[in-house]
């Protein structure tokens, strides 16, 4: 049984990496907003934890149909014609899918002991995961209240949010001159449930820790969680606005935590550039951008009819 159920993730892994690719070369486009960019991650996390797709021609997957991307059909509708359901076959290594039966003994083997080595290495990393968690969260105790669910900790480096349920905003003492920056950043993200989002991926990476891109995907998507909601807090500022939002974000420049959203987090560079040169999005250009997005989830959404 865990064969077969590492066999269907080694298979959503192929197909993951590869949507995971398609977004990495579209947020290298300038002109996108990295609010689209990160929404698009939701792409490939998908693709990381779904096996079952809806089938299209469309699909990027029927362009890749002939090389190597197959799929297994596990439904097909006969109210609405060439509706089907699809799961992933990558590898190829099946020759039936329910159960799994594969084409050597030789093969069922080396499945069945990956997957002890895969759920082991699963079970080591949720651990530190935890470990660090717990560590992060013990962070809040020691801590003084300020206002509503904002609280000041000498031991705090950086202003962030902690939890995910009735999440706090800690900031360190030497941030009070700049707290009005900090906390529309801060509380922009817990609107956004931004640190459900990368505790969602963190696990996702666990589950997929055998993949190396996913822990590229891991670090590009954390980043462009900041960028975003960078481009959340500043779409309504006047230049003068972004230049002391800018400076803010270098006064608190600190590195990325794991289970906290930071202010002062991510590629700093980067996100100072972003602030100092975005504008607002037009009308126009915003349906622009949301019929892109629909049109780039259905081509990497889809399998191979």
């Amino acid at each position: 049984m865990t064969g077969e159920i590492f066999y269907w993730v080694f298979n959503m892994s192929i197909v993951a990496t590869v949507t995971g690719f398609v977004i990495m070369l579209l947020r290298l486009t300038k002109p996108l907003p990295k609010r689209m960019v990160f929404v698009l991650w939701t792409i490939p996390f998908i693709r990381f934890v779904v096996p079952i797709g809806i089938g299209s021609k469309y699909s990027l997957m029927q362009l890749l149909n002939d090389l190597s991307v197959k799929t297994v059909v596990v439904y097909e509708s006969r109210l609405v014609p060439s509706t089907q359901l699809s799961m992933t076959n990558s590898i190829q290594y099946a020759k039936a899918y329910f159960p799994i039966t594969y084409k050597t003994n030789l093969l069922e083997d080396i499945f069945n002991i990956s997957s002890m080595v895969w759920i082991t290495f699963a079970l080591f990393f949720a651990v530190i995961l935890i470990f660090v968690y717990i560590k992060t969260m013990l962070n809040t105790k020691s801590v003084v209240h300020l206002k509503d669910n904002v609280y000041v900790s000498k031991k705090a480096s950086h202003p962030a949010v902690y939890g995910i349920i009735n999440p706090k905003i800690i900031i360190p003492e030497f941030c009070k001159d700049d707290i009005e920056t900090i906390l529309s950043h801060e509380k922009a993200h817990i609107k956004r449930c931004d640190n459900l989002w990368r505790a969602v991926s963190l696990i996702t990476a666990v589950l997929h820790w055998f993949n190396p891109f996913v822990w590229l995907f891991l670090k590009c998507f954390l980043e462009d969680m900041e960028l975003s909601c960078d481009e959340t807090v500043i779409k309504n500022m006047s230049v003068d606005q972004k230049k002391v939002y800018a400076h803010s974000l270098l006064n608190t420049a600190e590195k990325r935590m794991l289970f906290s959203s930071p202010f002062g987090g991510a590629n700093l560079s980067s996100r100072i550039e972003n602030v100092l040169s975005y504008k607002k999005l037009s009308l126009f250009s915003s349906v622009c951008f949301v019929i892109l997005s629909c049109m780039i989830f259905y081509t990497l959404l889809t399998n191979a009819i």
